[in-house]
């Protein structure tokens, strides 16, 4: 029997690589969409088990074009502008990429009349304010976003359900909560607080750690975790319905980098980058994952600690 076709929107990203090493060690044939200036450090060592395809998800024709002629049997849309800083910067590009982008992705499949299964990347960033009382987040919690990102996303999910209900697409839409390990962007806060840890084991930072706000508390789970949940849900999870991906406990921001701090012999101070602030920022996210896990039953495997010692050791081998 021929390998199923998975096609991957941001696959060269943190969480598309992950995701492509384990689908590829499930055997499916992967496909995924890369540009010109997409970086491909992350794929590196599995570029040659790879189907790259030049395609942009704000060109809808070269995205029909790619679409109709894969027919993938299940999408992962992973692509997306995803930090939020950088939305309250440039917020007209964060709205294009994440909802035109999205609605160009839907269109390419419902022209070429595949009936592919398709996960979106949603984010917990879309309960945005949320209520002492109503920790931990149901899905069906009110949706308060907080910022330009957070407000993308809300557009990205509600255009997933309605493809789903107008032309009854096969869409699932996960919620996934905090999530970091190996490969995170620097700009990340557990990626950039390990950055600079091991800038300064190497001497090539002062000894000091610049941060924002350490008082938010973030449900973080670790990435390949996450994909092992992207997995399940196209294989498991109703289309149309919205699950809750997070490990259901929250960490402080500075209780993560006392972690970090506590695996490393340096001494430093800790100093407040303004510059690091958001004009709103959230400040608790813990989810709910009985949906998601009554229906796929995944479990979480990675501890937090396991996940932070890995990443700092992500970085001291690059620098």
């Amino acid at each position: 029997m021929a390998a199923k076709k998975v096609l991957i929107t941001g696959i060269a990203g943190f969480v598309g690589s992950h995701l492509a090493e384990l689908l590829l060690s499930k055997g499916y044939e992967v496909y995924g969409l890369s540009r010109p200036r997409s970086k491909m450090d992350h794929i590196e060592s599995i570029i040659n088990k790879l189907h790259l395809e030049d395609a942009d998800l704000l060109d809808s024709h070269s995205l029909y074009a790619t679409v109709s002629r894969i027919k993938p049997d299940y999408i992962f849309h992973l692509a997306a502008q995803s930090f939020v800083p950088t939305s309250w910067v440039s917020p007209s590009v964060t709205l294009e990429v994440n909802i035109i982008g999205s609605a160009n992705l839907f269109e390419a499949v419902r022209q070429a009349k595949i009936d592919a299964v398709i996960q979106i990347a949603c984010s917990s960033e879309e309960y945005g304010l949320v209520h002492p009382d109503e920790v931990p987040i149901k899905e069906t919690n009110p949706l308060r976003p907080q910022s330009p990102y957070a407000v993308s996303k809300v557009a990205m999910d509600y255009l997933g359900y309605q493809y789903f209900c107008s032309y009854q697409m096969k869409i699932i839409r996960t919620r996934g909560f905090n999530h970091t390990g190996p490969r995170r962007g620097e700009t990340f806060v557990t990626s950039n607080f390990a950055k600079q840890i091991a800038m300064i084991e190497k001497g090539k930072q002062e000894p000091v750690i610049y941060v924002g706000n350490l008082e938010a508390q973030r449900d973080w789970t670790d990435v390949r975790d996450m994909v092992r949940a992207y997995v399940l849900a196209v294989e498991k999870c109703e289309p149309g319905e919205v699950y809750n991906i997070c490990v259901g406990k929250a960490v402080k921001a500075k209780d993560m980098l006392n972690l970090l701090l506590g695996k490393s012999k340096v001494r430093v101070t800790i100093k407040e980058d303004p510059s690091r602030m958001r004009p709103s920022d959230v400040p608790v996210l813990i989810g709910d994952n009985t949906k998601f896990c009554q229906k796929t039953g995944w479990i979480p495997e990675i501890p937090f600690e396991k996940t932070m010692e890995d990443l700092l050791n992500y970085w001291r081998e690059r620098i």
